[in-house]
């Protein structure tokens, strides 16, 4: 087991295209499809394929190369600055700007095996789809005002767009994303985006009806009464979380393609859920372990301030209310994160290619404990720094793994492979949803 992977976090070998995870029924096996997904055929596409790209065993033994974050707080700063505040003089429509500046940034200063990525996203067009969202979420909110039942229509609706407006914003950001010239692909359909959000536009109709609900037999019976429902809804919504993000990762991660690679996700429901189980033990103890903080913290100054008036009090308290915030924060959410991360990226690959992820949580846990201590005492001026360094740890922590010449790949490329189809989706399908 390599160190940085958890539970359900298995370094797999995509050396064999017949493979399977361990574990894994014959019955599975032969469900699944042979790992080189050039053309997005069944076993006869590798005949349309070059033959670098065919699944046949490789004696190549694999070749590692790293991804450095080559970006620098202080130069982020003068972005992140001036950003602020052209957006804060515009009332929010220079967003589109300042986002494509940062993903700019961020995208250049990330090299992998050498060579540094691109972003080419036009802030124009981003403008669309920042406009779009912002009226998609505004009529959500100023419905909800109007009345219960108009909210739940709006919600519903914006649930029924929103699977096309992810594909729509996942096929602009890979699109416009490049390597060495080779822009990437996002090879997702929409209809493929609407069934791996049906649980969650399914887990949606489901709460808002015991939502619904709740509220007419609280107003038949009484708050008692609406207790059951609510509490069946609440069940309900995290029981399909975890599902949810399966389906969602599942359809991103298999849909990223790079000249004729595409990848694959191996991962099973299982691994989401023994992860959100996880995740929730770690909260309690968070919680208990923040509580205890913040009576040791605050404990003796709430005694000394008994008497002196209510700003005393207040003064006495603010400082183990901020503890117990950070410490809670610097422990479930990086726990969580690095977890996902491992899981992720250690599973995608496919015969040719693979990642893999040793993201620990005691350093992202050391690394957002600062972070939030800074940013609270420098009352926000800090955050680039923040952003910067917690992009350096998680990228850093990601290594590519490759049984062919990278070489190789370019070439095709340059060859006239279908790579112009990214543009393409972009121009026809591409808006940037912020997502």
């Amino acid at each position: 087991m390599s160190k940085g992977l958890g539970a359900g976090e298995r370094a797999i070998d995509f050396g064999t295209p017949g493979a399977t995870r361990a574990g894994s029924s014959p019955a599975a096996a032969r469900r699944e499809p042979a790992w080189d997904r050039a053309t997005g055929a069944g076993p006869a596409a590798p005949l349309a394929a070059p033959a670098w790209a065919q699944p046949a065993r490789s004696t190549r033994p694999d070749e590692r190369h790293a991804v450095v974050f080559t970006g620098s707080g202080s130069e982020y700063f003068r972005i992140w600055i001036v950003n602020l505040l052209l957006t804060l003089a515009t009332l929010g429509l220079y967003y589109p700007w300042a986002k494509a500046r940062r993903l700019k940034y961020f995208h250049t200063s990330t090299r992998v095996a050498g060579h540094a990525l691109d972003f080419h996203g036009d802030p124009r067009r981003m403008l669309r789809g920042f406009l779009l969202t912002v009226l998609l979420f505004g009529a959500y909110g100023l419905a909800g005002q109007v009345s219960p039942v108009a909210g739940g229509i709006a919600l519903l609706i914006l649930a029924a767009v929103w699977p096309a407006l992810f594909c729509a914003s996942m096929r602009f950001r890979l699109a416009n994303t490049s390597w060495r010239g080779l822009r990437l692909r996002f090879t997702g359909s929409v209809a493929d985006a609407y069934r791996a959000f049906a649980p969650v536009v399914a887990g949606m109709a489901a709460f808002g009806a015991l939502a619904a609900l709740g509220q007419a037999m609280e107003e038949a019976w009484g708050k008692a009464a609406a207790g059951v429902p609510m509490m069946l809804a609440v069940l309900a919504f995290y029981a399909c979380l975890p599902y949810t993000f399966y389906r969602v990762k599942k359809y991103q991660h298999e849909h990223y393609a790079c000249g004729q690679l595409q990848a694959q996700l191996r991962v099973e429901p299982g691994d989401f859920y023994r992860l959100f189980f996880k995740t929730g033990g770690v909260t309690l103890l968070a919680s208990i372990a923040a509580g205890v903080a913040f009576a040791l913290v605050a404990g003796g100054a709430i005694a000394g301030a008994r008497g002196r008036g209510s700003a005393a009090l207040i003064w006495a308290i603010l400082p183990g209310l901020v503890l117990m915030f950070v410490l809670f924060q610097a422990i479930v959410q990086p726990y969580f994160v690095s977890r996902l991360q491992n899981l992720l990226w250690t599973q995608t690959g496919n015969s040719r290619v693979r990642f893999k992820s040793q993201l620990t949580f005691m350093a992202l846990f050391l690394v957002t404990f600062r972070n939030w201590l800074l940013v609270m005492l420098t009352l926000g001026l800090y955050w680039p720094f923040a952003a910067v360094a917690t992009a350096r740890l998680k990228l850093q922590a990601v290594s590519l793994h490759t049984r062919f010449d990278l070489e190789q790949l370019t070439a095709a490329a340059g060859r006239g492979s279908d790579d112009a189809s990214g543009d393409v989706a972009a121009e026809v399908f591409g808006l940037d949803i912020g997502l």
